[in-house]
């Protein structure tokens, strides 16, 4: 299993949300199948794009997770591709009341219901929590000529039509922002950039170890095992310092000034019952809260952190 600390974080959260909704289900109402002893059933978590990305990855991790601590059984991934996520994203809006199917989104969802004119928009949906939050990374093939950021820049410059970018998201999400972000940073027109989306992360690396594309940008996450074996290297990334888990520098230490940030949460189909949306919310503040914490004095410490924070709401 891959280390992923924004993996864990979001396996915390989930797993404790599911938690609170099956207690909450005694009482009628949706929330994962009413299983008994505390388990949720019947589960199943939309994936809006193909196997291997981002997504993908932590759903599946949050699934093996939940059921290895006998919080829920038969928990269904199930990728449904297309549209940047907005095919997915139809299919759970149509799902009116359905408390036991999510759907994982982010960044790359908003992006994509503006540039695919989606019919089905987020606001149709029940938000439950933003959970996550990582950086983009620049990277290239392990035979690449780019030995720097520096050297691929001017590159890119020189020719930013046949210097191709791709990125694991459809126009308008993270993996296609951050490069045309870049892009203008250093002083090329975006709408002379040449890029090439692929559905998720998965796809996006093998076009990069295939030198489909001169390089590509996407998530921190989906690139530190093939960094770590040598597959690719790591060029920049786009946070304020440097990532704990390597020691690629950021894009500011070499001289572009910019920062950027992906994040990813959950959203469930409208009109939900039974109380299960502030379940799910609650809890998720609530596993936060543990994972930051460590569970130290957790029933007074969390008290005490939601009245600061619903002190902060109020003004």
């Amino acid at each position: 299993m891959r280390e992923r600390m924004w993996v864990r974080l979001l396996v915390v959260a989930v797993a404790a949300g599911l938690a609170a909704t099956a207690c909450a289900d005694s009482g009628g109402g949706g929330g994962g199948g009413g299983g008994g002893g505390g388990q949720v059933t019947g589960l199943k978590i939309l994936v809006g794009t193909a196997p291997g990305g981002g997504f993908d990855l932590t759903a599946r991790t949050a699934a093996k997770a939940m059921e290895d601590a006998k919080l829920a059984r038969n928990v269904e991934v199930q990728n449904l591709a297309g549209a940047g996520g907005t095919v997915a994203l139809q299919r759970l809006v149509n799902e009116k009341g359905n408390g036991d199917l999510i759907q994982q989104m982010g960044l790359g969802v908003v992006g994509s219901v503006y540039t695919n004119k989606s019919k089905a928009t987020l606001a149709q949906t029940t938000p439950l929590a933003r959970l996550t939050e990582e950086p983009e990374i620049v990277v290239v093939g392990k035979d690449s000529p780019y030995q720097s950021l520096d050297q691929l820049v001017q590159a890119w410059k020189g020719d930013p039509r046949k210097v191709t970018v791709g990125g694991g998201s459809s126009p308008g999400g993270p993996d296609h922002l951050a490069p045309m972000l870049l892009a203008q940073t250093v002083g090329i027109e975006p709408k002379n950039v040449s890029y090439v989306p692929y559905d998720g992360g998965g796809e996006l690396l093998a076009a990069v170890l295939g030198g489909q594309v001169a390089f590509g940008v996407t998530g921190v996450g989906e690139t530190i095992d093939q960094i770590k074996a040598g597959e690719i290297r790591a060029l920049g990334v786009t946070s304020p310092q440097r990532h704990p888990t390597m020691d690629t520098p950021t894009l500011k230490e070499q001289g572009v000034d910019l920062e950027f940030t992906n994040w990813r949460g959950w959203v469930a189909p409208p009109d939900l019952g039974g109380g299960d949306k502030e379940a799910l919310v609650e809890r998720a503040d609530q596993a936060l809260y543990h994972a930051k914490h460590g569970g130290r004095n957790r029933s007074v410490t969390y008290r005490a952190f939601t009245a600061a924070r619903a002190a902060r709401k109020a003004s």
